[in-house]
């Protein structure tokens, strides 16, 4: 009878110890970031047929670009500034929203060392974001162009988390949307006034 009783405890103690370890780990909760949209603004009505986006740019995948990593990247969120901003209302001719960079950029900053280094949290990457687009119109009489170009840039300390690092990457892309919006809405209004209803 003793042995039963070991034999049980021998293979029941590495369950146990599996199950106590697993209810110690703490799930990373995914953050949910809202849709970046422009449809809370007046659309800008064009005297086209139709607006196309053309992404020139396609996003490497790898270092030391990290747009395919941001909640809201900024090739999408370019792609959506022209679903909900630009409006086709013409019988003719065509707007295209070229889209010439869209990029994020991570760069290693050069950290101190030595003892006071040790107790002292430093900024260990940049990021620099950047958007470039220009809206070409065309009809049958004449051609017109904008263009907008927006850069700004952050860093983060070495202990941020992942969440955080989400957080501040969002909050980045939307300022920088918001500075686009804006300067190219300027640009449309100054070069493109004869397709503006």
């Amino acid at each position: 009878m003793n042995r039963t009783v070991t034999r049980f405890l021998l293979v029941g103690l590495p369950a146990v110890l599996a199950l106590a370890l697993a209810a110690c780990e703490t799930p990373v909760q995914v953050q949910k970031f809202p849709e970046m949209t422009f449809a809370h603004l007046a659309p800008i009505s064009l005297d086209v047929a139709s607006v196309e986006v053309v992404a020139r740019y396609q996003p490497p995948m790898k270092a030391p670009n990290v747009d395919h990593l941001v909640p809201a990247p900024p090739i999408k969120a370019l792609r959506r500034w022209a679903a909900d901003r630009l409006k086709p209302v013409g019988r003719s001719g065509t707007a295209q929203l070229v889209i010439h960079v869209a990029s994020v950029i991570e760069t290693p900053l050069e950290q101190k060392t030595g003892l006071k280094a040790t107790f002292t949290k430093q900024q260990a990457q940049r990021y620099d974001f950047l958007v470039e687009a220009s809206l070409e119109v065309t009809d049958a009489r004449r051609r017109g162009r904008a263009e907008a170009r927006v850069t700004r840039f952050t860093t983060m300390r070495e202990d941020v988390s992942l969440n955080e690092r989400d957080r501040i990457w969002f909050k980045e892309v939307e300022a920088m949307m918001t500075d686009f919006n804006a300067e190219m809405e300027k640009n449309i209004r100054q070069y493109l006034g004869a397709w503006l209803k």
